[in-house]
């Protein structure tokens, strides 16, 4: 059985939770609490020298680190991830540009804001990050304008990648109320089977 590392809060950890569950995939969820250091322990450094969730353990012990490319291992050779190798390429196309172009602004935000609780503190950080966020957000807008997902008109793991912060930024002070392309792909991938929310385990 497949052992996840996770942080209920994080949305990197989420993406991995949501596919696993989705996929149907039994795990023993194990709790690391990153506020307080349990992620910088000499044990769990020994599983990512990173230092960071989400982990992934195998039933063969291997370790596997970064959100989407746990996504990648776990999807493969399932509905998740399409079989054309441009539209493979495009999948990571939009994961890549999750990681580079959304999550260090809308997801920073969001664990200043809502998870650690120190707006103010970080007050003129967090407005340096609004400029970039919005525009990772209206990539996608245009983008979902004339599609319901981001990649071969079905639901992949490109669309957990972008959805796990995204349908959160709120959190962070991103309003998506100018965005009705991205609500309604939001409200899609609710609606998708053994859909969990962020807090579900």
């Amino acid at each position: 059985m497949f052992k996840l590392y996770d942080f209920l809060p994080s949305g990197n950890c989420y993406k991995v939770r949501l596919l696993l569950t989705q996929l149907g995939i039994p795990f023993e969820r194990i709790d690391i609490d990153i506020l307080k250091g349990e992620s910088r322990t000499p044990e769990f450094i020994s599983k990512n020298p990173n230092g960071r969730v989400p982990v992934l353990e195998t039933d063969s012990g291997q370790f596997l680190a970064e959100s989407n490319a746990i996504l990648f291992y776990l999807s493969a050779d399932t509905d998740f991830f399409p079989n054309d190798v441009f539209e493979k390429s495009q999948v990571l196309q939009w994961l890549f540009f999750e990681q580079y172009s959304h999550e260090p602004f809308i997801a920073t935000s969001r664990y200043w804001i809502s998870i650690l609780g120190k707006a103010e503190e970080y007050r003129e950080s967090l407005k340096q990050k609004r400029e970039p966020g919005y525009a990772a957000l209206a990539v996608m807008e245009k983008h979902l304008t004339d599609r319901n997902f981001f990649v071969a008109e079905r639901y992949t793991i490109a669309d957990i990648g972008l959805f796990a912060y995204t349908h959160v930024a709120h959190e962070g002070e991103f309003d998506l109320s100018g965005f009705p392309a991205i609500q309604a792909w939001i409200k899609r991938v609710q609606a998708q089977p053994r859909h969990i929310s962020i807090t579900q385990v």
